[in-house]
């Protein structure tokens, strides 16, 4: 059975290079073959993200909270994520995201906004209940040039930490009901 998984990308500009960033750290972690991917560009749906209710938004909220892995990316814009971001992740229940795991990607001008995906977006994730295998990823646009071995380097740091919950989770209990 292939994993399911998503690249939700908060750019404005429809094939960002945001979004490109993003897929391909899809590529390069998991096996090809391994998995179906299904690439949300939230650009492309800017006429239903503020809908409420909107049943187009709420079919592809429930296939990316379905997804074992999402890849969520965004422009750095005022040192967090986009607001088609953010109307997208509004839309989730709490632990509306239970059972996924999640990698923050941002992509910036310059360093100086480095640490967004990992202080705003990844806590905003882990909150909606997703799990997040480590520092978000940060691309400033003077690495594009660089982007395989950027990206590799954080590939080896995700890989390393899901295979570690791994082994911890072959190892943990079935949970069991508490008695009344």
């Amino acid at each position: 059975m292939s994993l399911q998984v998503a690249v939700v990308v908060g750019n404005p500009k429809p094939l960002s290079r945001t979004r490109r960033v993003a897929e391909l750290l899809v590529e390069k972690l998991l096996e090809p073959g391994s998995y179906a991917l299904e690439v949300i560009d939230l650009a492309d749906h800017t006429d239903q993200i503020f809908a409420w209710p909107s049943d187009k938004m709420a079919a592809m909220n429930a296939r990316v909270a379905e997804s074992d892995l999402v890849v969520f990316a965004s422009p750095t814009y005022k040192a967090t994520y986009t607001g088609l971001l953010k109307a997208f992740l509004d839309r989730y229940p709490a632990n509306g995201l239970a059972g996924v795991t999640a990698i923050p990607v941002h992509t910036g001008a310059d360093f100086s906004h480095a640490m967004g995906p990992t202080y705003n977006l990844a806590p905003l994730l882990v909150e909606l209940g997703a799990t997040v295998p480590g520092r978000g990823f940060y691309l400033a646009l003077s690495q594009m040039d660089q982007v395989a071995d950027v990206v590799d380097a954080a590939v080896a740091e995700y890989a390393a930490n899901l295979s570690r919950s791994a082994a911890i989770a072959a190892h943990t209990r079935t949970a069991t009901p508490a008695s009344a």
